[in-house]
């Protein structure tokens, strides 16, 4: 397996890609909120500022158009407490005696006279504290500060300006805060978008360089590792650019590494070549040598055994050698010679021979009613068959029923099914079933030894041809399913 099969794959790089885009989504929320954070915390405390610099400054007129001034004409007389100084416009006048409002209180108007207090008005001020404090009270015509005063005559004067002036002075002031903030808001968004996505693009390389070298079919053959992180993005003096850098080394290192790999697995493979292929003369030999010892000599009943044994072996060893040099020219990336494969007869006649070889299993066939062309080569797909055939006659015993299918899948593709009820494949076995020299003697019965490479080039053979090999196997049912791409449906 691959040394980076464990980076986390993406299928997108861009600006939307899934993890980098919602990694500035939540920076940018979060600069956003603490945007928020900060306009809501100076807008509570320029409120309350503002609120406490207009109360003190309605306060300090009120103070002034409570002081009342002597009447004209009697200039060493009792100030008239509903003639004060600092009149405007909306300001209440008052003067209670003996629990009750005088008749004269009222608001100024417009026209400077005195517009009259409803009863309510009369019944919040006689309820009013005489101890000078201002106090805010909701009255007819709108909110109003207040303050009570007791004069050295006994009675009590009340005088109030209205909230209206001050409230308006704070909405306008919230007002003010809200667009200013939303507009701050809107700019540090698209500014921070900008720079988040600025900030974020060396990431986005990193991502991009690790799934590329994810997809790579790393665990086999030739490997052209060139990606690379760029140089933007792999300096090692910032911290996005130092992990950059020492991916660039792992897969400097990898390369070495792949590189080294393909140089022995090239080695390897043109060593079984050329072993394979000087063995076929000798072999040749060997079995030719037998066959004229038994034609022309005579031997003992042990003698012939034993010559027997002699030609067997050399028989097993020829078919050894066969298949080991099938895989390395496989391994080559041989291409098969593609001709139009009618899939339907091929079954029939590999079937065919089959069941002359096995005589003592039951062989049956389940054909679709038109030949099923397939782009193959014909040779090799025989051998598929005949390796699969051979693999179900092998490892099962006298009697077992084997079907062999053929059928065009929902997508299109031709699948050939050969689907036994002998003692089925261990599970633990079923993951390596294709790998070279892989064998499981005791998972399914048979005296006749095999080399475990029938399933290696069977499956060899169906990845050449752009298909795929599957298998499933419990106890009373094993299935290999081979899955083809399909030409067309020819005509009978």
């Amino acid at each position: 397996m691959s040394a980076l099969s464990g980076i986390p794959r993406q299928t997108d790089h861009s600006w939307f890609n899934p993890s980098t885009w919602h990694l500035r989504t939540r920076l940018i929320l979060l600069s956003m909120a603490l945007l928020v954070a900060i306009c809501g915390a100076v807008g509570v405390v320029s409120y309350a500022s503002m609120d406490v610099f207009l109360t003190k400054q309605l306060d300090q007129q009120l103070m002034q158009a409570s002081h009342g001034r002597p009447p004209q004409g009697n200039p060493g007389g009792r100030p008239d407490p509903l003639d004060p100084r600092g009149q405007s416009i909306g300001t209440l006048n008052a003067r209670i005696l003996a629990g009750r409002v005088s008749s004269d209180a009222g608001f100024l108007s417009s026209d400077a006279t005195r517009a009259p207090l409803s009863p309510g008005d009369a019944q919040i001020l006689s309820a009013l504290p005489p101890d000078g404090r201002p106090v805010d009270r909701t009255l007819s015509n709108g909110g109003y500060r207040l303050v009570a005063t007791e004069t050295p005559y006994g009675d009590v004067v009340i005088t109030g300006l209205p909230l209206a002036s001050k409230q308006d002075t704070e909405a306008s002031l919230v007002w003010t805060m809200v667009l200013v903030s939303l507009g701050g808001l809107v700019l540090i968004g698209l500014a921070g978008t900008v720079l988040i996505r600025r900030t974020m693009r060396p990431l986005e390389q990193l991502s991009d360089v690790a799934t590329k070298v994810s997809k790579l079919p790393l665990d086999a053959g030739e490997v052209a590792l060139a990606v690379r992180v760029p140089a933007s993005a792999a300096h090692p003096s910032t911290e996005v650019g130092s992990v950059g850098h020492a991916l660039n080394l792992m897969l400097d290192n990898v390369s070495r590494a792949l590189e080294a790999r393909q140089q022995s697995e090239t080695k390897v493979r043109q060593f079984v070549a050329d072993a394979s292929h000087e063995l076929r003369t000798p072999l040749t030999a060997i079995r030719g040598y037998t066959e004229l010892l038994r034609m022309t000599e005579t031997f003992t009943e042990d003698g012939r055994k034993s010559l027997a044994r002699v030609q067997s072996q050399s028989e097993r060893m020829t078919t050894l050698v066969e298949d080991l040099l099938l895989l390395a020219r496989l391994d080559e990336g041989k291409a098969p010679e593609f001709t139009d494969v009618d899939l339907t007869q091929l079954v029939i006649e590999t079937v065919s021979d089959e069941k002359v070889m096995a005589p003592d299993h039951i062989w049956q066939l389940k054909l679709p009613d038109e030949p099923l062309m397939v782009r193959g080569d014909t040779t090799q797909l025989h051998q598929v068959l005949a390796n699969l055939l051979s693999n179900a006659r092998k490892h099962t015993e006298a009697g077992t029923t084997v079907v062999t299918g053929v059928m065009r899948s929902a997508d299109g593709s031709a699948v050939v099914t050969v689907t036994d009820n002998g003692p089925g494949i261990p599970p633990e076995f079923q993951g390596r079933i294709f790998s070279r020299f892989a064998r499981a003697d005791a998972a399914r019965s048979g005296s006749e030894g095999t080399s475990g490479l029938g399933l290696s080039i069977v499956e060899s053979i169906v990845q050449a041809h752009g298909g795929t090999v599957e298998v499933a196997s419990r106890a009373g049912r094993t299935e290999f399913a081979v899955r083809l791409p399909a030409l067309r449906t020819a005509t009978a």
